[in-house]
Formats: structure tokens, C-alpha cells, sequence
């Protein structure tokens, strides 16, 4: 076929214009644009090679400028999420604290198993110019750069020092973007000198090129093992992870649970995974979980997990399955969370393992005294959630009252995005999925700032869909500039800005293990006490927001911010609504735990209590062997 002459860095974006991904015969761009910061580093290589592509065709990988170098990757992460796994965006940035901001991101994407391509730049790979702007100087070994942080949260690192080594860079890292297995952030670094370096690459590199994700069946060793342990349960449970939703696999497990009358609980990426409204679903497992949820968990004596990575919020820190001899079957894409537990492991798609499961467990139903408990467990929690939601406390809500604002705003196929603070917990128990797609909490890293950018990721996959975030005041300092991203691509974004002052979460954690809600509370420094207890710190943080060119409306209720959410309906480009709330107002509690070690020792009383309190409840943990 030839050979083409182009640098590097624009050989890069022509074969990411080429790349595709399949599954189930629909086929989409698996890189589908790029979100970058241009410095010294990339400016004359990426930068040069994105402009020419765009002035050449700008749908072929449209550029979106980004103001955070982290944020951006969130946008990337967010953006994967929506796309269920097959689609994503390249973060570009230059070498030094560009670079190295991305790392948090790459964190992030890694540790939810989404991918993300990093394309940090890095420093001179000949050394000519000696140490360079931004040049970390390693003592011991010259050929260390900052962006050797990235390998630890990296699926795949490659550094490129010269211009052939290109296409195994490339093809190695697509490869990991497109597998479910190995997802996660992929970081191709390239030295500056080395993107402007011409080359007379194979022309082959850049035809079109598929990556097929396909649905490996289970082995049926491994299906006939889970069947049987399943068939001879008494008291099962399913717990659906992001898998579920991921390998578009919640009409299989919808099949599966009525087919077996087995309930479902769900984990924060699984929320979903059934309607809310499903006579099996029972809701939010774990620490963050609901009543209903959580009782079957305790008397399970076979939890059958679905695409879940079992983290300590799931298993309430291993203290959520208490029933003398639980065992586990893990359906898993991954060998590695398959084993989990000492569970049955089933390695495998989930869609295709449920899918066989049904057949092994035809005739197998649970008994009548499940499904009325079941039944019963999800009247009283609905219950719950309808008298939560529909209070109306003065003179400020709660913040659970706005979770149930937004979900009625947001109606079947509205989309939520939170990540980080108190938020998380209520949306787990309190919100109502009618739509797979509807919730997007990411809990897995709960990175604070995530909320705005991850947002703008959830709404260029899916620009159909009304978008809600929900942000706390803490999350939103941390990172509101993406706010001005969203005004330059006129995103029509709802951020609903839930603000207590301070930190609710920790606030709420800190209380229950003796710290008093130290450090959490925006305040004065208070000359009488030299402490942080003074008056509330007058931060308005909707004009904030207002500066930066969103339309801004302020709620003092929740009939007002339902009055708010209606307006934006009318508003074009991103609208933020204002709204105060009572940190002392909790949702629901969970009836649940999650393992915080409290101080052995303390002079304040109130740490003491905490500590016997602690020591009381971690007798209930277990190991699931």
C-alpha cells in the first residue's frame, strides 16, 4: 500500500480517526474526538496535527478545549460510561504539571474499568537541549520523567523514543481500550521533539480498522457449578454490578430474575440494572443500601454477583452477608473479580452467562415465602422514599427532598451525575431508575470534582438526553471550571448546586467516630477560640457560576427548585440551580456499616465511645472463604 510522510503526532490522530469498535454488529468510532490543553510540549505537535485534521474534515476528530488537565479525563471517563465501554476520547496535554494532573484521572478511569487514552507529552527524547522546561531530574536513572506516575494506573504505558515504534504503541494500546477485560486508562507518552519527527509510515497503519468486542461464553464447567449451587439454594440474592449495564445484559437479567424469582439487589454502577418498579428488585446493597436490600442480604445463603468488583460498600465491609456458610457465584468478564470470595467463578460475558443460567435453572423457582418477603421488604421501602422525598422541612430542605426533585424532572430517560460527598448515599437508596442508563454515580474512585466534567463526558454521548448534576458545595470548588467547557460547546447541562457549607459526608462521619465534625464546616477562623468555629464563610458560589457565563437560578425550597428545574427546561446552554440545604438532615439510614478504624486511644470522650462502638461491630466481619 505505500508509505505516507507525516510526523508523528499527526500520524497519531489519522489512525485514531480510523479506528472503530463492534459489538452485536453495531459499530461506532472508538476514539471519537479529542479533549485537550495545548503547551510548549504539544503545541507544535498534536496541536499542529489536530488543526490540519480539523480544517480537513472536523468531524473526523473534533477538538474540545478543556480548563483542567484532571477534568478532562473525567469528561473522557464520563463520556466511556454513557457509551457502555465502546466509545471514548484522547486527552492531550503538555509535559510537566499538565501532564501529571491527568493522573487522578487515570486513576479514576482504571480503578471503574473505563477506558480513557492519555497522550501526555514528555520530555526531549534526544536530550539535545539538555534539561528542558518542566524536566523532572532523576539523580539516578536520566530516562525517568513524571510521566512514569502514570504506569501504576495505567492498563497500558508506552513511551514512544522514536518514530517506529509508533504503530506497536498504537495497536497495543487500542487493544486495551477495546477489551472489557483489560479496560482501563491507556497512556501513550511522547516526547516533544519526537511529535514533530517526520517518518515514512505503512499506509496500512491508517485504513480503517475494527475492533471486534466480543461475548465469550462461560465455560460449562464453570455455568453447570453455579447452576447447581443456585438450584439448591434456599435464600438467594443477585447483586448486579456495573457489568449488567456495561454488556447490556439488564433485559437477560430481567428474564432471569422473574424466570427464578431470585430478588436483586444493586451496587452503585449496577444501579439500574432493573427498573426500580420490578417485583424482584429490592434496590441499593451495602453501606449505602436500602432496608429491603440489605435484610435479604443478611439471610442469603447464595448471592449470585453479576459484574460486580465487590468493593467494601457492597459487602458493608464484609459484614452484609451473614448467614452461616453464604456462598458466592461470581459472573465476571474478569478472572480476577470471578474469584472473589472464594466464589463459584463464572469468567465470562454477562449477558451470555445469564443467558445460559436460565436455561440450567429452568424449573428452578424460589419459594413462596421468598417472594412475599421480598414483596414485603419493597412495599415498606417504597414507603420509606415516598415520605422522605415528599417532606417539606423549613427553613431549609433536605437534601434528600432535592433527590426526589430531580428524579421526577428527569422522568425515564433523564440521566443523574454525582460522585463525591453525602449526595452518593441518598441517590443509592432514595433514586428510582426507570431507564439503565439513567443513573451515573461514580463510586468507585468518588472523586470529588468529577460531577461538572464527567457531566459534559454523559451529554456528548448521549446529547438526546436531559443531564442532571448533582454537586455539593465541597465538590463544586474543587473543580467548577468546566462549567465555562460546557458554555463553549452550549451544552444544555442542569447542575443543581446543593450547598450546606461545608462537608456533609466526612461531617456526618466524622461525628460518628468521635472527631466531632472537625475541619468539615466552612468557617471563620474565630479570634476568641484561635479555631475554625467562627460565623459561616459568605461564599456565593451561584455568583461564582453566574461569572463564568451560566444562567443562574436561585431556590430557597423544593418546590422551588422544582419550579427551577422546569425553567431550565426553556434555557439553552448550561443552567445552574442554587440551592441551601440542613446538613442535619439526613436520608434514611442504611442499617448498615462500613469499616472506618477508630483512634485505640483518646483524652475526648467522644472518640472513646466510638472506639467500643466500633469494636462491638467489627466482631460481625467476616471472611468469605
Amino acid at each position: 500500500m505505500g508509505r505516507e510522510r507525516l510526523t508523528v503526532a499527526q500520524a497519531t490522530t489519522r489512525f485514531l480517526a480510523q479506528q472503530w469498535s463492534e459489538r452485536d454488529g453495531v459499530g461506532r468510532r472508538l476514539v471519537a474526538g479529542t479533549v485537550g490543553i495545548f503547551g510548549h510540549g504539544n503545541v507544535a505537535g498534536i496541536a499542529q496535527a489536530l488543526l490540519e485534521m480539523e480544517l480537513a474534515d472536523p468531524s473526523l476528530l473534533p477538538y474540545h478545549q478543556a480548563r483542567n488537565e484532571q477534568a478532562m479525563v473525567h469528561t473522557a471517563a464520563g463520556f466511556a460510561r454513557m457509551s457502555n465501554r465502546l466509545s471514548t476520547l484522547a486527552c492531550t496535554t503538555s509535559i510537566g504539571p499538565g501532564a501529571t494532573n491527568m493522573v487522578t484521572g487515570a486513576a479514576l478511569a482504571t480503578i471503574n474499568r473505563l477506558p480513557v487514552l492519555l497522550l501526555p507529552s514528555d520530555a526531549f527524547a534526544t536530550r539535545a537541549s539538555g534539561s528542558v522546561l518542566q524536566q523532572l531530574e532523576h539523580p539516578v536513572s536520566l530516562d525517568v520523567s513524571v510521566n512514569d506516575a502514570f504506569r501504576p494506573v495505567s492498563r497500558f504505558f508506552d513511551r514512544v523514543h522514536r518514530p517506529e515504534q509508533l504503530p506497536d504503541a498504537l495497536l497495543g494500546a487500542m487493544r486495551v481500550l477495546a477489551d472489557p477485560a483489560e479496560t482501563g486508562a491507556v497512556t501513550i507518552a511522547l516526547p516533544e521533539d519526537v511529535q514533530t519527527e517526520a517518518y515514512d509510515f505503512p499506509a496500512e497503519l491508517f485504513a480503517p480498522r475494527v475492533w471486534h468486542v466480543d461475548r465469550p461464553v462461560p465455560d460449562a464447567g464453570s455455568l453447570a457449578r453455579a447452576a447447581r449451587l443456585i438450584s439448591a439454594s434456599r435464600r438467594p440474592l443477585v447483586v448486579a454490578g456495573g457489568g449488567v449495564i456495561y454488556a447490556e445484559a439488564t433485559e437477560a437479567l430481567r428474564r432471569f430474575a422473574e424466570a427464578t424469582g431470585i430478588p436483586v439487589g444493586e451496587t452503585q454502577a449496577g444501579k439500574g440494572s432493573l427498573r426500580y418498579d420490578h417485583p424482584q428488585s429490592v434496590g441499593a446493597l451495602g453501606a449505602t443500601g436500602t432496608h429491603a436490600a440489605n435484610e435479604l442480604a443478611r439471610a442469603a445463603d447464595v448471592v449470585i454477583g453479576i459484574g460486580t468488583r465487590w468493593t467494601d460498600f457492597t459487602t458493608a465491609s464484609r459484614t452484609a452477608f451473614a448467614a452461616e456458610g453464604v456462598r458466592f457465584v461470581n459472573v465476571n468478564i474478569t478472572s480476577f473479580d470471578a474469584a472473589k470470595h472464594a466464589g463459584v467463578a463464572v469468567v465470562g460475558d454477562a449477558r451470555a452467562a445469564l443467558e445460559a443460567l436460565t436455561d440450567l435453572l429452568a424449573g428452578f423457582h424460589v419459594d413462596d415465602e421468598l417472594v412475599a418477603r421480598t414483596a414485603s421488604l419493597r412495599r415498606s421501602w417504597d414507603e420509606t422514599v415516598d415520605a422522605v422525598v415528599g417532606t417539606r422541612h423549613a427553613p431549609r430542605p433536605a437534601q434528600a427532598e432535592i433527590v426526589g426533585a430531580v428524579n421526577d424532572f428527569l422522568g425515564e430517560t433523564g440521566v443523574v451525575v454525582c460522585a463525591a460527598g453525602s449526595l452518593p448515599g441518598e441517590l443509592h437508596k432514595l433514586w428510582r431508575c426507570r431507564d439503565a442508563k439513567s443513573y451515573h454515580v461514580e463510586y468507585g474512585y468518588s472523586c470529588m470534582g468529577y460531577e461538572i466534567a464527567g457531566g459534559i463526558g454523559v451529554k456528548m454521548a448521549a446529547p438526546e438526553r436531559d443531564v442532571c448534576v448533582l454537586v455539593g458545595d465541597g465538590s463544586y470548588l474543587m473543580m467548577a471550571q468546566e462549567l465555562v467547557t460546557a458554555v463553549q460547546e452550549r451544552l444544555h447541562l442542569v447542575v443543581v448546586l446543593v450547598d450546606n457549607h461545608g462537608f456533609a459526608s466526612i461531617g456526618a462521619l466524622s461525628e460518628s467516630v468521635g472527631s466531632q465534625r472537625f475541619g468539615t464546616a466552612y468557617r471563620y477562623r474565630n479570634p476568641a477560640t484561635g479555631r475554625l468555629d467562627g460565623d459561616v464563610l459568605p461564599v456565593d458560589l451561584a455568583a461564582n457560576a453566574a461569572s463564568l457565563g451560566v444562567a443562574v437560578v436561585r431556590a430557597s425550597s423544593t418546590d422551588e427548585v422544582r419550579a427551577a428545574l422546569e425553567h431550565a427546561r426553556s434555557v439553552a446552554g448550561p443552567v445552574l440551580v442554587a440551592v441551601e440545604t440542613d446538613p442535619m438532615l439526613p436520608g434514611p439510614d442504611s442499617a448498615s456499616w462500613w469499616d472506618v478504624p477508630v483512634a485505640q486511644v483518646a483524652v475526648i470522650e467522644s472518640t472513646r465511645e466510638a472506639r467500643a462502638a466500633y469494636d462491638e461491630v467489627k466482631q460481625e466481619q467476616r471472611s468469605y472463604l
